[in-house]
C-alpha cells in the first residue's frame, strides 16, 4: 500500500490516491470471506463449508469487496495521516474506490483537510484588563460565621420559638376543608427563617411553644404548582419542641477545633490568603482569556471546516461531561432548556472557531519563537498526569502519545510568552468620544429617543445553553494531560446504509 498521488484543492483540502497492491487486496478478501462464510447459504453445502470461489460464482465476484474495503481503510487512512508530507487535520474520508480486478488491486481516493497557512498579528505588548484582587474583613467574617453555623450544637429549650430556631412540628394542610396531596408532615425539623415553606408559614410559627396548636391561614403563591397556585389554605400545626442553635464563640479554642491553627488570628489570615490565591488565579485566567480573544482576532488563515467541527465536538463533549458530573443527564438538561442537540451543537460553532483560531495562533507563535520541548519536560508531564489521575505512567502513555504532549507543551509555552509580554490594565482603555472633537464651549446635541440603544434581545434557549457550555470548552492554550486527549486513530468515513450486500459493487 502506498500513496500514488496527492492533489491539493481549495479550502485546504487534498485528494490522495492510495494504491493497494494485489497481494494486500487478496489478503483482505480472504479475511472478508472468513468473516462472512457462516452467514451465506449455498445449496449442497453446510453453512460455512462452501469454498470462496463457489460463493463468488453464485453471488458475484464483488460479494466480499465491501468487507475487504472495511479491512483496508484504516491502514489507508493511517498511511495518509502519518506518511503524507502534508499535515492532516480531522478525519480523512474515502470518496472514491477504483477496483481494477482481483489480480491488479485497487485505488482508494481519500479526501482530507490539511493544516492551513497561518499568519498572526503582533503578539507581544498586547493589553487587557486585569483587575486587582482584594479580600475584605467582612468576607473573612462571613466565612468564620459560616463555620460557626456548621459547628453549632443543637439544644432543646423551654421557651417560645424564635427566628433561627428549629421548630419540630406536625402539620397538615387543607383547602376548602379537604386535605391535599403533599400537605402533611410529622416530626418535621423546620428552621425558622430559612424560607423553606410558603410565605407566612414560618412567621406564624414564631412565638409558638411546645405543645401548642395553631391554624395558619395562608395563600399559595401565584407561581406555585398549577394545582395549588393562588389558593387559600389552612395548615393545622402542632409544635412538638423547640431547638436552639448554640454557636461556638469565635475565639482561639474555636480556631483549634476547626483548623490546624492555634489562634483565631492565624485562622483569619489563612482564610484571607486562600481567598486571595483563589481570586488571583481567577484574575490570571480571565486576563489570559482576554489576551487569547485578541490573539484569535489577529489570525489570518483559511480554516478547514473539519477543524471547526472537531472543536465543536470537543466543546459539546466537555459540556456533557460537566453536566453529568453534577448528576444531571445532558439530554434531559437540553430538553428542559427547550433545545435540540442539533441546535445546541450548532450554537457551539462560534466557540469552536474561536478556539481553533487561538490554537492556530499559539502554534504559529511556538514556531516563530523556536520553542523546543526536552524529553525531561515530557517525562515530568507524564509523571504529573499519572499522579493527578492516579494512573500508571505506562497506561497514561498508551492513552496520550508523546506527540500530543509535545504539542500541548508548546502551546502552553507560547501562551506564556504572550501573557508575560502583555500589559495589564486596571481599567479599560478610554476611546475617543464624539465630544472630544467639538469646539470649545459647544455642548453635544441631545440624543433623540431614536438614538437610544435598543433593549438587548433575550438569547434563544440554544444560545443560553451554548453560553454556559463555553465555560467548559477545553482551553487548548492551557491543556493538561488527560486520558481523553489521546489522538484518535483515523476512523472510517460514514458510509451509506448497506443495501443488498451480496449484489453491491464497490466501483
Amino acid at each position: 500500500m502506498n500513496i500514488k498521488s496527492c492533489e491539493k484543492k481549495e479550502k485546504n483540502e487534498a485528494d490522495f490516491i492510495v494504491e493497494v497492491n494485489p497481494e494486500e487486496f487478496e489478503a483482505a478478501l480472504g479475511k472478508a470471506f472468513i468473516k462472512n462464510r457462516n452467514r451465506i447459504s449455498v445449496p449442497g453445502f453446510r453453512k460455512g463449508k462452501a469454498p470462496r470461489k463457489i460463493i463468488e460464482n453464485m453471488y458475484g465476484s464483488s460479494v466480499f469487496h465491501e468487507d475487504a474495503l472495511d479491512i483496508l481503510l484504516p491502514d489507508a487512512f493511517r498511511l495518509v495521516t502519518e506518511e503524507s508530507e502534508l499535515r492532516i487535520v480531522g478525519f480523512p474520508q474515502a470518496t472514491d474506490i477504483d477496483v481494477k480486478d482481483d489480480k491488479q488491486g485497487l485505488d482508494i481516493t481519500i479526501t482530507a483537510a490539511v493544516y492551513p497557512e497561518v499568519t498572526v498579528g503582533e503578539y507581544k505588548g498586547l493589553s487587557a484588563v486585569k483587575l486587582p484582587v482584594e479580600v475584605t474583613d467582612g468576607e473573612v467574617d462571613a466565612e468564620i460565621e459560616g463555620m460557626r453555623l456548621r459547628n453549632a450544637s443543637i439544644d432543646v429549650v423551654d421557651r417560645p420559638a424564635a427566628d433561627g430556631d428549629i421548630a419540630v412540628i406536625d402539620y397538615e394542610g387543607f383547602i376548602d376543608g379537604v386535605p391535599f396531596e403533599g400537605g402533611k408532615g410529622s416530626g418535621y425539623d423546620l428552621e425558622l427563617g430559612s424560607g423553606k415553606f410558603i410565605p407566612g408559614f414560618e412567621d406564624k410559627v414564631v412565638g409558638m411553644s411546645a405543645g401548642e396548636h395553631r391554624d395558619l391561614d395562608l395563600a399559595f403563591p401565584d407561581n406555585y404548582s398549577k394545582e395549588l397556585a393562588g389558593k387559600q389554605a389552612v395548615f393545622k400545626v402542632s409544635l412538638i419542641e423547640v431547638k436552639e442553635k448554640i454557636l461556638p464563640e469565635p475565639d482561639d479554642e474555636f480556631a483549634k477545633d476547626v483548623s490546624e491553627f492555634d489562634t483565631l488570628e492565624e485562622y483569619r489570615s489563612d482564610i484571607r490568603e486562600k481567598f486571595l490565591k483563589s481570586r488571583q488565579e481567577e484574575a490570571d485566567v480571565a486576563f489570559e482569556n482576554a489576551l487569547m480573544e485578541i490573539l484569535a482576532g489577529s489570525v489570518e488563515a483559511d480554516i478547514p471546516e473539519a477543524m471547526i467541527e472537531e472543536q465543536m465536538e470537543v466543546a459539546v463533549n466537555n459540556f456533557a461531561a460537566q453536566i453529568s458530573s453534577r448528576g444531571m443527564d445532558p439530554s434531559t438538561y437540553l430538553q428542559v432548556m427547550g433545545v435540540t442537540p442539533e441546535a445546541f451543537r450548532e450554537n457551539m460553532r462560534t466557540t469552536g472557531e474561536k478556539q481553533v483560531r487561538v490554537t492556530l495562533a499559539l502554534e504559529k507563535i511556538a514556531e516563530l519563537e523556536g520553542i523546543e520541548i526536552s524529553d525531561e519536560d515530557v517525562d515530568d508531564e507524564y509523571k504529573e498526569g499519572a499522579e493527578r489521575y492516579k494512573m500508571e505512567i505506562d497506561k497514561l502513555k498508551e492513552s496520550v502519545d508523546k506527540k500530543t504532549i509535545l504539542r500541548d507543551l508548546k502551546i502552553r509555552r507560547a501562551a506564556q510568552i504572550v501573557t508575560e509580554n502583555a500589559v495589564a490594565l486596571d481599567q479599560p482603555e478610554e476611546t475617543a468620544s464624539p465630544e472630544d472633537d467639538l469646539p470649545d464651549g459647544e455642548a453635544p446635541a441631545k440624543k433623540s429617543a431614536a438614538a437610544k440603544p435598543a433593549a438587548k434581545p433575550k438569547k434563544p434557549a440554544a444560545k443560553k445553553a451554548a453560553a454556559a457550555a463555553e465555560e467548559s470548552a477545553a482551553e487548548e492554550s492551557a491543556a493538561e494531560i488527560k486520558p481523553e486527549t489521546v489522538e484518535k486513530p483515523a476512523k472510517a468515513p460514514a458510509r451509506k446504509p448497506k443495501a443488498d450486500k451480496e449484489s453491491k459493487e464497490l466501483n
